[in-house]
């Protein structure tokens, strides 16, 4: 038997590590979805005309129509590494001809796409230079 006196830190002990539990599980959707764990590990190359451009947290997207017509959602990096590619609200518009360099979506079914270079009237935004294969 536990010990009247132990009985407050143990019941706090236990609702602490329950709190940080819950805290750990809310986190697992942000850290799937910022992550890479969502995305092809082979890089493939989109061609088309950006339609809207939104620099939103949690990170910039562009909503781009393929040279096929589908139109595919394409990921930037987190705020501070787009602005550190070039790339702003002001860069490009609706219209522009885009070519994104990136890791499509798992799957397949999802037209979507995370960035790791864009191209816009021939310049390069590295969001994620370090990740460019060009092989």
């Amino acid at each position: 038997m536990i010990h009247a006196r132990f009985r407050p830190a143990i019941r706090r002990r236990l609702v602490l590590t329950a709190l940080g539990g819950a805290a750990i599980l809310a986190s697992l959707p942000v850290l799937a979805h910022h992550g890479w764990a969502w995305a092809e590990g082979e890089q493939m190359e989109l061609k088309g005309t950006i339609r809207t451009i939104s620099m939103a947290p949690p990170h910039p997207m562009l909503m781009v129509t393929a040279e096929d017509g589908k139109e595919w959602q394409v990921d930037l990096g987190n705020p501070n590494q787009t602005a550190r590619s070039g790339f702003t609200g002001d860069t490009a518009k609706p219209g522009d001809a885009i070519t994104a360099l990136g890791n499509r979506h798992l799957d397949k079914s999802k037209a979507h796409m995370k960035a790791v270079r864009i191209v816009i009237a021939g310049k390069n935004y590295d969001m994620y230079p370090e990740r460019i294969r060009t092989n």
